[in-house]
């Protein structure tokens, strides 16, 4: 489903600002697999989604989606088939549109809203009524008023109404309480096992980090340095994975975010 091919990307190339942010990356994810993927600050986690994405084109390598070469393909193109959901909850949605607006937007049926049928009105109804947050009783409600969790769990509801190729997410819990974002992440978990969707997930939480999903991988300086799964994954507890980190890269993972969640 997703093949990176030796992708690298440096930013101010030949100024004093030059930064290697990915080096000759390589990443295969068969479909339906649910990957996390941790490591500190400035390991290349996002930028590795903004590759995925085409938030900007690759210096070297590859990208490959589905069968299909995505290398230098526009981001608006890609993003019919890939999601990404933010860790500002404030992102993803349209505050001063309704709820249904919103996702008529997200499910391509509503380019004019006075269009929207009551088939529409009731196949939204039926996925908020899933996340069991009462939000199928106010779809006409502006987005601006939902709380942080609501407006997250929403924008995820809104990235796989179409189910897509690919799911980014991007600590998209790491902005809420732990309640909130414990509810997010069974969502998360539901919508994905659901859909089948092929997910990459960044979180700095290295327990869900080992408990969700079936693969986990651990980056620094722009490249995988660990890729676990299967019973060897199942075995490994934080302090296994810290250490790990430890053997590989030659020092202590430094992100506190990570290492006090």
């Amino acid at each position: 489903m997703l093949t990176l091919s030796h992708i690298s990307k440096t930013f101010n190339p030949g100024t004093v600002n030059e930064k290697q942010a990915l080096t000759d990356l390589t990443l295969h994810l068969d479909p339906g697999e649910f990957v996390t993927i941790v490591g500190s600050n400035g390991a290349g986690k996002s930028t590795l989604f903004n590759a995925i994405s085409g938030s900007f084109f690759v210096d070297s390598g590859s990208v490959v989606v589905n069968g299909r070469d995505v290398t230098f393909m526009p981001e608006y193109k890609r993003a019919k088939h890939i999601g990404r959901l933010f860790q500002d909850p404030m992102r993803g949605s349209a505050p001063g549109m309704t709820i249904e607006e919103n996702l008529a937007l997200a499910a391509g049926s509503g380019g004019w809203f006075s269009h929207m049928t009551k088939a529409d009105r009731a196949r939204f109804r039926d996925r908020l009524a899933l996340l069991g947050m009462g939000l199928e009783d106010r779809m006409r409600q502006p987005v601006g008023l939902l709380s942080g969790g609501q407006r997250q769990a929403l924008t995820l509801l809104m990235a796989t109404m179409n189910p897509p190729w690919l799911l980014l997410l991007d600590e998209h819990t790491a902005a809420l309480d732990p309640a909130t974002a414990e509810k997010v992440l069974d969502i998360t978990r539901d919508v994905v096992a659901e859909h089948h969707i092929t997910t990459l997930m960044v979180t700095h939480n290295m327990k869900n980090a080992l408990e969700l999903g079936t693969r986990t991988l651990m980056m620094d300086a722009g490249r995988i340095v660990l890729d676990v799964q299967g019973e060897e994954r199942g075995r490994l507890t934080v302090d296994d994975l810290l250490s790990r980190f430890r053997e590989k890269v030659g020092q202590e993972l430094d992100n506190d975010r990570i290492l006090l969640s």
